[in-house]
């Protein structure tokens, strides 16, 4: 599912809501959990999981294609851990439910 498909379903589950607005909505929050995460801070959705970033340091790699040493700098990179609540919905049953369906 992509973003606009987010939108989509979040503005017809919730009919009293422009689509404008659901989508300034899905933005402001995923806005909000970028800052935390460029600002070090972790953010924890109880239920559905946690998003943290962690520290990629530097190191010697190599090209693939010709097998030279190259330096790869330090960076971060997001991680996200699901939740206990949402693992068990996902493992729950046979595997025969459509997971579209609600």
């Amino acid at each position: 599912m992509i973003k606009s498909e987010l939108v989509q379903r979040i503005a017809e589950q919730n009919p009293h809501l422009y689509q404008r607005d659901v989508e300034n909505i899905v933005n402001a929050i995923l806005d909000e959990i970028t800052d935390a995460l460029r600002t070090g801070n972790r953010v924890e959705l109880r239920g559905f999981g946690a998003f943290s970033v962690k520290n990629r340091p530097a190191r010697t790699g190599r090209n693939p294609r010709t097998g030279q040493k190259v330096d790869v700098e330090e960076k971060f990179v997001p991680f996200f851990k699901t939740g206990k609540e949402m693992r068990e919905r996902l493992n729950d049953g046979d595997g025969s439910e459509d997971p579209d369906d609600d």
